[in-house]
């Protein structure tokens, strides 16, 4: 079975710039999660397979991605002073679904949260330190993200497989 979803395009083999570059990676890992979530029905979106990982579905992945990029990319990276969509004390927070965790709803504001983490970070460079944490750079920052979202796309794989037997990129 093939899947489908929003528009993907690997990063241009020629990169000259460092932070373009990173952003590219990090678009082509947000569309595949987004590419992972197409074609599920509401009850294998939130169904939690793995026995080990009681709270990990499809939703409450990209729940967590989208809570990932605000608080790494909007709020640190970029000094943005939006809500917090984890709770400090709870480090599952984000993973558990409610009623409004919709398909729908879930994956646009993983969408929304692009388009807010990128107001926040633009005209920074590379080098730059975090805005509201100089001591990690926007370099460090963007790369922790990526290798989350990887991580977690490699997560999603896994569940959509077992989900409905759909493999691939």
């Amino acid at each position: 079975m093939s899947i489908t979803g929003p528009d993907r395009a690997w990063p241009r083999t020629d990169a000259d710039d460092e932070l373009r570059l990173q952003w590219e990676f990090l678009a082509f890992l947000r569309a595949t999660a987004l590419i992972k979530t197409a074609g599920l029905t509401p009850a294998q979106a939130t169904e939690t397979p793995l026995t080990t990982s009681p709270l990990m579905s499809v939703l409450g992945l990209v729940k967590h991605l989208t809570a990932v990029e605000r608080y790494w990319l909007t709020r640190v990276a970029g000094g943005a002073e939006e809500p917090m969509l984890w709770e400090p004390d709870d480090v599952h927070a984000e993973w558990r679904l409610g009623p409004a965790d919709t398909l729908t709803a879930v994956t646009a504001a993983y969408r929304d949260e692009w388009a807010l983490a990128e107001r926040a970070m633009a005209g920074l460079r590379a080098g730059d330190p975090a805005r509201a944490d100089p001591d990690r750079t926007v370099r460090w920052t963007l790369t922790h993200v990526i290798q989350e979202t990887a991580r977690h796309v490699g997560h999603l794989d896994i569940l959509r497989e077992h989900l409905d037997g759909t493999t691939g990129e």
